[in-house]
């Protein structure tokens, strides 16, 4: 009895998948937006300083900032909705295969890796924007401390 309670709650599950999923498509579709508007602004008015060249370079970090965001709710939709709605191998499912995905854990670690390079972007955005200033230095001390914390979390996690 309990165990049946327990097998079929893990469509609760499909709550998560919906949202991630619902936000992952409006992630790209808000992406898709900002890379029109991004084309249309150069295509009419081509920077033309080191000024504007930087800001094409800002616009188009932040832009890959939300792709990055829009492909973490992906793999999150995917990854969810084959761990635990409809389980599958590994070796059924490209996606799974593609990103080494067998089990929740690896999930963690696989979000938690996307995760870094979207601070490495955020500080790419940071540095180009600002310059060289003391607050990019602690921003970018401070992801390089979460950067450390994150490897040798992964290399003592175990399964």
């Amino acid at each position: 009895m309990i165990e049946k309670i327990f097998r079929s709650s893990r469509f609760l599950v499909l709550v998560a998948v919906v949202a991630s999923a619902v936000s992952c498509v409006l992630l790209y579709g808000v992406s898709i937006n900002v890379l029109w508007n991004i084309a249309l602004n150069v295509v009419r008015d081509l920077p033309a300083s080191g000024d504007e060249g930087k800001s094409l370079a800002v616009s188009l970090l932040k832009l890959l900032d939300l792709l990055l965001i829009a492909i973490t709710f992906q793999i999150i939709t995917v990854s969810l909705y084959r761990l635990f709605i409809r389980p599958i191998s590994v070796d059924e499912s490209k996606f799974l295969e593609a990103l080494d995905i067998k089990s929740f854990h690896d999930l963690k670690v696989t979000l938690s890796q996307v995760a870094v390079v979207i601070l490495i972007v955020l500080f790419l955005e940071q540095a180009v924007e600002t310059g060289a200033s003391i607050e990019t230095l602690y921003f970018g001390a401070a992801i390089g401390i979460v950067i450390v914390a994150s490897v040798f979390a992964w290399k003592n996690m175990k399964h």
